[in-house]
């Protein structure tokens, strides 16, 4: 089972999921902006997965490793 590989997923998910979070009660609390607060969530997303690749790329080659011995 690829452990760190999923872990970094995950960490992927929960900051995706953190951003979408923020952005939801950014646009409640100041409804005139939401388009702006839905951008920078883009935005925000588009950094948080680009961030996470270089980090899952390592745990899946170590992965990797361990599984073929």
């Amino acid at each position: 089972m690829p452990v760190r590989t999923l872990v970094e997923l995950l960490h992927i998910a929960a900051g995706l999921a953190a951003t979408a979070l923020i952005v939801a009660v950014a646009a409640w609390a100041y409804p005139l902006a939401r388009r702006e607060f839905e951008f920078a969530g883009w935005v925000a997303a588009g950094i948080v997965v680009i961030l996470g690749l270089g980090p899952l790329r390592r745990a899946w080659g170590i992965d990797r490793r361990r599984s073929d011995g």
